[in-house]
């Protein structure tokens, strides 16, 4: 049982009219300006997943500046999710900058059947995770509705590549300081942050925080999954591949192949996820 955490689809009409979208939202143009960039739709996600026996795949945004073009992304999201109901949940793209719009379009994608907000991408989208009164509205409606919140997160150090940002783990942890009961997702192993659980201020803090594995070739060698399941326990990483960007199979060989526990690998193949999610029974037979 497999569940991918962090993948990414888009409609077509952006997927066709990307170069000419590039003007209207940054974050489009720093992550997809390189011809190179996959665009995935929502039938290609489902046939790879098959490919690589994963059962469930979880549709995040990718930090939206144009409204309208957020709101197309996240009816897709939700079009995608009815059509493939047992094979992929979505979460809801918005910007915390607008307030009460951004409120609305979160409550707008709950009720269609989304399960959680994300990914943000704070820098691209012009915001401070760590700033408490600019994130309040986004956080209530998230622990109102029981949504947990996925963020991009970034290394303070190493080498740089399209949308590294600035979001480290000094500015995560701000973002959970001030709202310690919110269940945060770190994107990208938080930047580095499960390594500062040896503080016991930061592991305490650190609750509520999961970390997902997106893009992690890219970044960290194979080693880094005994050493955050050792800091963290396992049940706080979540498979993510951020398809398109890298193939499925390539993050699951690195979990299957680490030196951890059966109990851990299945943790972060499956039931971290599942429990994050609310759905610890789902029942690969019942795939369509």
């Amino acid at each position: 049982m497999i569940i991918d955490f962090h993948t990414h689809i888009f409609p077509p009409y952006v997927r066709e009219h990307r170069e000419e979208l590039f003007p209207r939202d940054k974050t489009l143009a720093t992550l997809y300006s390189s011809p190179t960039a996959q665009m995935a739709s929502a039938e290609e996600l489902v046939a790879t997943m098959d490919g690589a026996s994963i059962d469930l795949s979880v549709a995040v945004g990718i930090g939206w500046n144009d409204i309208e073009l957020c709101r197309m992304a996240n009816d897709y999201v939700i079009e995608a999710v009815q059509r493939f109901p047992l094979r992929l949940k979505g979460f809801c793209a918005v910007n915390p900058l607008w307030g009460a719009a951004a409120v609305a379009e979160v409550e707008r994608c709950a009720k269609a059947g989304l399960v959680g907000i994300g990914e943000l991408h704070p820098d691209t989208q012009g915001f401070d995770l760590g700033h408490s009164a600019v994130m309040a509205p986004l956080v209530e409606i998230a622990m109102s509705l029981g949504l947990p919140i996925l963020t991009h997160a970034s290394e303070p150090v190493g080498h740089i590549y399209a949308g590294k940002g600035h979001t480290t783990p000094e500015v995560l942890c701000r973002f959970i300081d001030n709202f310690p009961d919110a269940t945060l997702i770190c994107a990208h192993w938080g930047g580095g942050l499960p390594f500062y659980a040896l503080m016991p201020e930061v592991s305490s803090a650190m609750r509520n925080v999961y970390f997902d594995t997106a893009a992690s070739p890219f970044l960290y060698l194979p080693e880094v999954f005994p050493v955050v399941a050792g800091l963290l326990g396992e049940g706080r990483v979540l498979l993510g591949t951020d398809y398109p960007l890298i193939k499925q199979n390539r993050l699951i060989r690195q979990v299957t192949d680490a030196p951890i526990s059966d109990e851990a690998k299945e943790g972060i193949l499956y039931n971290n996820a599942a429990r994050l999610l609310g759905i610890p029974d789902w029942n690969r037979s019942e795939r369509s």
